[in-house]
């Protein structure tokens, strides 16, 4: 009993370990990138963005955070319940806004989900169906976009990686094979399939296109918010641009950091045109991480504070 009980925990702590790690090589790989420049040329470059920029990054982030909410609309649609779209926007937009500066957001999404759609009268049922749908068409937008833009644009990887390929093309075909494979198994499949404690239902292929062009929108006003705020508009294209953080994305989701940070600044650091220096790199990342991710997230934390105030006075 000792011995399963050891198992457990060493297997709960496994993951954490491999986290610290992970981000303690990507600070790192910073610190290391930096040395070519300084602290104060980040901070310059930081302070001499141009307003006008700051203002089109603002804007395509309340318009980006708004499109978010269509995953959790055509979520509803799939499972066949019915709120108001307020409710469902309100909800939506909480999750997004914590999840992605916090990280885990297989949990903290999950939680907030849980709370105000059962709040408002949502079955338990009903809302695991809801996160099961926005997980899986999640990773389909990512896949199907970023296989589209792999094949569009391909981008050459830096030699120092060390892969068996030169650019990013083979991820494309690989990217919208298991795309194929999915609307395949969503026509033949006819039953839900057990996964763990849940169950995974096929939304239609409707449903599914309209996530992809959902997420499709939303990375690629993801992706314009970090290109406005870097000096690249003359030394890339924004496909090109695109390419590079859609792999930047994928890597911070796999590697489990909160909200990819580090990781993701590491690889679009090492994947930057050598036109720009890295000291302008991560000035513009920081910038990036301000609007795209903390305002959102004191935007969030204020509606969740005047919600519960609501709720307590009524």
């Amino acid at each position: 009993m000792k011995t399963n009980l050891q198992v457990k925990n060493i297997r709960q702590i496994i993951p954490i370990i491999f986290i610290i790690v992970l981000f303690s090589i990507s600070i790192m790989a910073i610190v290391s990138e930096l040395k070519k420049d300084s602290i104060e040329s980040v901070w310059l470059y930081l302070q001499n963005i141009p307003r006008g920029h700051k203002i089109n990054a603002l804007a395509m982030t309340i318009l980006g955070y708004g499109l978010m909410t269509g995953y959790d609309w055509l979520g509803f649609a799939h499972i066949r319940q019915k709120l108001s779209a307020w409710k469902i926007g309100f909800t939506a937009f909480i999750s997004y806004a914590v999840g992605n500066t916090v990280g885990f957001s297989v949990f903290s999404g999950t939680a907030i989900r849980y709370h105000y759609y059962g709040l408002w009268g949502v079955s338990n049922i009903k809302i695991a169906e809801l996160v099961v749908f926005t997980h899986l068409t999640f990773w389909l937008g990512l896949l199907s976009i970023g296989g589209t833009v792999s094949l569009i644009d391909p981008l050459t990887l830096p030699s120092v990686l060390k892969l068996p390929f030169d650019s990013i093309h083979p991820i494309g075909y690989i990217f919208l094979s298991l795309v194929i494979i999915y609307f395949i198994l969503s026509v033949t499949l006819k039953h839900p399939i057990p996964f763990k404690d849940e169950e995974i239902t096929f939304p239609k292929p409707i449903i599914s296109i309209g996530t992809i062009i959902v997420a499709g929108l939303d990375w690629g006003l993801a992706a314009g918010v970090l290109y406005s705020l870097l000096p690249i508009n003359h030394s890339m294209s924004y496909i090109g641009f695109f390419g590079i953080y859609i792999i930047a994305l994928t890597a911070g989701l796999i590697s489990n950091v909160p909200g990819g940070l580090g990781v993701f600044e590491t690889v679009i650091l090492y994947l930057r045109p050598e036109s720009i220096s890295s000291s302008d790199t991560l000035g513009g990342l920081i910038a990036y991480r301000i609007i795209y991710f903390f305002i959102p997230l004191i935007v969030a934390l204020a509606l969740i504070g005047i919600q519960a105030l609501k709720n307590k006075n009524s």
